[in-house]
């Protein structure tokens, strides 16, 4: 799961180099926020509650969902599809929670069913809240350096096939839509 090295030719691999760099950057980070989201929702001590439960399941998919687009950043079509789909989704999920945070904090906590102070159980939902909108906001880059390094992988292997005849017009069939499976 480290930097992996790209091997190829000219500007463009450069510039893909550091779009994956970037991207795995951007995942460390999000599979940091989306741990330490775990642990203060923990810290909330509200496991009875099965709204408490779907949340902490949740910055649990945001974490796998990160290391696996990390393990699978250069993979095929299919594990592209799937990073892209699981994503999207914890992305729209934790915006809402962060949204719920910031907005209607004293219902969301009584929901949880939280056995800290209230006031106590506020700033830790506000501070749920600041990285769910941290991981929001990553998750929407993620998946468009996502798409960027499956566009580079297209083009670097459409010029290997035709042999360097760089302004062909594509076949739109061919093109890696990212929900193609």
């Amino acid at each position: 799961m480290g930097l992996s090295s790209y091997q190829g030719s000219g500007e463009s691999s450069e510039s893909h180099q550091h779009t994956h760099k970037v991207f795995l950057l951007c995942n460390y980070v999000l599979l940091g926020a989306a741990s330490s989201c775990i642990f203060l929702t923990l810290s909330l001590r509200l496991i009875p509650s099965p709204c408490g439960l779907l949340l902490v399941f949740l910055h649990a998919l945001t974490a796998v969902g990160a290391a696996a687009g990390c393990a699978a950043s250069l993979g095929s079509t299919r594990w592209h599809a799937a990073h892209m789909v699981g994503a999207s989704l914890t992305a729209i999920f934790q915006g809402a929670v962060a949204l719920l945070a910031f907005t209607r904090t004293p219902d969301f906590l009584a929901e949880l069913r939280s056995y800290v102070r209230e006031e106590d159980g506020e700033v830790i939902l506000k501070m749920v809240g600041g990285l769910g909108v941290a991981i929001f906001v990553l998750e929407w880059v993620v998946l468009a350096l996502a798409f960027v390094l499956r566009f580079y992988a297209y083009v670097e292997d459409g010029e290997g096939r035709r042999s360097g005849k760089v302004g062909q017009e594509d076949n739109m069939k061919d093109w890696p839509w990212p929900f193609q499976v």
